[in-house]
């Protein structure tokens, strides 16, 4: 009996060991390697759970379709030319999107994909009126938006129809009105 537990003990003891070593930089596959070239003379200073992300993340990579690995790397340019302060910012607009319901998050997405499905007219058209909004009209079109989505589908669906039908005049018309309108009125 006490040889069992003793063994059993040994096994403990090293298996810690074994996982480490199961990490070290030439216990990678040639495209583990490959791929993670850039961190090789850092890799022995990282912690388990950096390695393990990076792992994860050359997992990922591998899967990834030669189209999406172009996004990926447009993404990462994209990031690198941010300066500290617009990083700090998508980290944070990041935290508050997973501090959300899944709901929200849900609708998030939603509204995302709409976007990108836009023509590219559209889609800057809207992002050339928004940027020349000041801060209290893009609070309040979010506000707008949010009231919106709180709608029932078919009130929204009306809603969408009768604005198609609106002309420019009539929507600024229309947009007075609604934000001289209480909550309860807008219902």
């Amino acid at each position: 009996m006490k040889q069992p537990i003793k063994t059993l003990l040994m096994l403990l003891l090293l298996l810690p060991g074994l996982s480490l070593a199961a990490n070290d930089w030439q216990s990678l596959s040639h495209d583990e390697r490959k791929v993670l070239n850039r961190f090789a003379d850092r890799w022995d200073n990282m912690s388990e759970q950096q390695k393990q992300k990076l792992r994860t993340g050359v997992r990922r990579w591998q899967k990834m379709t030669p189209e999406q690995r172009q996004k990926a790397r447009q993404r990462m340019q994209r990031w690198q030319q941010m300066s500290p302060e617009q990083r700090q910012k998508v980290r944070q607009r990041y935290e508050r999107f997973r501090n959300m319901s899944p709901q929200e998050q849900e609708r998030i997405r939603k509204t995302r994909q709409w976007f990108r499905n836009l023509p590219p007219e559209k889609r800057n058209a809207i992002r050339q009126r928004w940027q020349a909004m000041t801060p209290e009209q893009r609070q309040q079109a979010r506000h707008r938006l949010q009231e919106f989505s709180k709608l029932p589908p078919e009130q929204r669906k009306a809603m969408r129809e009768r604005w198609k039908k609106l002309n420019p005049e009539q929507r600024q018309k229309a947009v007075r009105h609604w934000q001289k309108m209480t909550p309860e009125q807008r219902r």
